[in-house]
């Protein structure tokens, strides 16, 4: 195996394959099926786990990254006994005056310079006017280690990748230590593959050539301290583990070693090469190319998406009040539009029965959403949910969809706060409203208490410690004993959820204490609920339909908050009647 790091060109996730001397790439997954994406997991899974994972496909067809990376790389300097004599006599080392050192020398390059094959490296005018290579053997640790003895240190190693340590010559005289000037950005070229060390030979050849010319040549038999001593060296204070990369020092031949000496330039193409592992090239950059170390350290994050991966880095989402949400458009474009909103716990499928009892994708254009964190739509941790939130994004949808008014929305349970605080701001948008199962507003403090705990509980023991509760709390005893597939519904709506998300939406509903202004709500209302629902009585439902001016309320026999889940039809006979009029 040649591992490669790659850009999956449809999900834009990294991926692990296997590179050809074709220049062709192999996907790689675990023997379940499940992608690699990273050569930490190729080290702990060992080859019997993986796998060929779809098609071939050529190499230059996707963005190729460093083979592993996220943590410094280990260095060793003066480690060929004819480069420790020319970097000695140069005038640039001011580490010690001997041309041999009696001990490796250990120095780290931040990982923020590692890039990949055929990326610039960027020249840092200003910072540096002696950039110069160093081509460099790369140790990956496969297995954890303390204290290594030297006989037992090749079992600690996973395989070899090429490093070009690039350094800024006269950072590194002047600080009177290696780290600044091997750090800057981008002068950790590496890869262009990974290959373990039961694939290559036990003497590995490394060459350099600048244009086109070979200054680099040596084995790793010349190295003053082998590879097994320097793993001995580091694990004797400190436990190496798996992926750590040990770059193994570089031979004669670089630019501070010739009279007088000649630094990198822009244009200028080094390739190192070394026996099993290819070559890795890279170019000098121009002086005004910006430095795009910078864009990619932007991109990282600590803050990630939550409920991002059912979407598999948000494929399929659409960007509305610029954040993806899952949007979906049915039925014909020319019909009349309505909006479906769910509620706490639900997602945009729990409205399919009722389209297609009422056979809606055949009259009307229909327009339904996940709810920020439920579903499939992500949630940030910096983003705060509420009430408002919920409805501003519903006012982004009817943007989405060029909805400028007449428009009916359905609602279920807090979507029905939601499309009332919505309705209430954009009056000219909302002709009709069904409101299935609507919560007080305000909601008591003892039903928000109830909220709050739910929130803990979803974030401490997840989905399936809310799951039953509700059940027990909101499906009708009629339901659970002689509906099994829509008790079943429920489970599944709830058990589907990112326990994040759904807590966040228990707090924007715990949070839901201002009155709203029923009165202000100018469009004709259905509201339905069901003889069971505990969370907004029959009784209680009276006193929303006469504040909102609608007709009397429907009242499900048997049916509890779940309505369309608990009786699909008298639900779509309510609301058939209603469109109808």
């Amino acid at each position: 195996m040649k591992y490669i790091s790659f850009v999956d060109p449809i999900t834009g996730l990294p991926r692990i394959g296997n590179s050809d001397d074709s220049g062709s790439i192999q996907p790689l997954s675990f023997v379940s099926g499940t992608p690699l994406t990273n050569l930490y997991q190729v080290i702990e899974a060992g080859e019997d786990n993986i796998r060929p994972d779809g098609d071939t496909f050529p190499a230059s067809s996707v963005k190729v990254l460093a083979p592993i990376t996220g943590r410094d790389i280990l260095c060793v300097g003066k480690n060929y006994s004819e480069h420790a004599k020319e970097f000695n006599s140069s005038g640039y080392d001011s580490s010690d005056k001997v041309d041999i050192p009696t001990h490796p020398v250990i120095f780290t390059k931040r990982y923020s310079s590692i890039i990949a094959h055929g990326e610039e490296i960027y020249p840092h005018p200003r910072f540096t006017e002696t950039a110069d290579y160093e081509g460099e053997i790369g140790v990956i640790i496969g297995k954890a280690g303390f204290r290594i003895s030297e006989k037992d240190a090749m079992n600690h190693v996973w395989g070899y990748t090429i490093i070009n340590d690039v350094t800024a010559r006269e950072r590194q005289r002047d600080h009177k230590q290696f780290y600044i000037g091997k750090s800057a950005d981008t002068f950790c070229p590496m890869g262009p593959i990974a290959v373990a060390a039961k694939d290559l030979p036990q003497v590995l050849r490394l060459q350099t050539h600048v244009n086109g010319d070979l200054k680099q040549d040596a084995t790793t038999e010349d190295l003053i301290f082998s590879i097994p001593f320097l793993i001995k060296t580091l694990s004797e204070g400190q436990t190496l583990q798996p992926g750590d990369v040990l770059a193994t020092g570089t031979p004669a031949g670089v630019g501070i070693g010739k009279s007088p000496p000649v630094f990198l330039k822009s244009g200028d193409e080094i390739t190192v090469s070394v026996t099993g592992l290819g070559s890795l090239t890279n170019k000098i950059a121009a002086p005004n190319t910006a430095n795009y170390t910078v864009e990619r350290v932007e991109k990282e994050t600590s803050i990630p998406l939550t409920n991002l991966s059912k979407s598999i880095n948000s494929i399929g989402l659409t960007r509305i009040n610029n954040k993806p949400l899952n949007y979906q458009h049915l039925g014909s474009k020319e019909g009349p539009p309505i909006v479906f909103i769910h509620g706490l716990g639900g997602t945009l499928d729990c409205w399919n029965p009722l389209i297609s009892t009422l056979s809606l994708t055949k009259s009307h254009s229909l327009h339904l959403f996940d709810l920020e964190g439920h579903g499939l739509s992500p949630t940030s941790p910096l983003s705060t949910l509420s009430i408002s939130s919920f409805a501003t994004d519903v006012k982004g949808v009817f943007e989405k969809a060029s909805i400028t008014s007449g428009a009916t929305v359905v609602a279920h349970s807090m979507g029905c706060l939601i499309a009332l605080a919505f309705a209430i701001e954009n009056p000219h948008l909302v002709k009709k409203l069904v409101l299935l199962g609507p919560l007080p507003s305000p909601l008591p403090e003892a039903i928000s208490q109830g909220y709050r705990t739910r929130a803990t509980m979803a974030r401490t023991k997840g989905m399936a410690a809310v799951v039953d509760a509700v059940v027990t709390s909101e499906v009708s005893q009629h339901t659970k004993s002689k509906n099994p597939l829509a008790t079943a519904a429920v489970r599944l709506a709830l058990m589907g959820q990112d326990p994040e998300g759904y807590a966040k939406a228990c707090s924007a509903l715990a949070g839901s204490i201002e009155t709203l202004d029923l009165g202000k709500v100018q469009a004709e209302t259905l509201v339905v609920t069901g003889k069971e629902d505990k969370v907004l009585s029959p009784q209680l439902c009276q006193t929303y339909a006469r504040e909102l001016k609608a007709k009397e309320p429907v009242v499900l026999k048997n049916v509890g908050h779940w309505h369309v889940f608990e009786d699909v039809w008298e639900v779509s006979q309510a609301v058939r009647v209603f469109l109808e009029t």
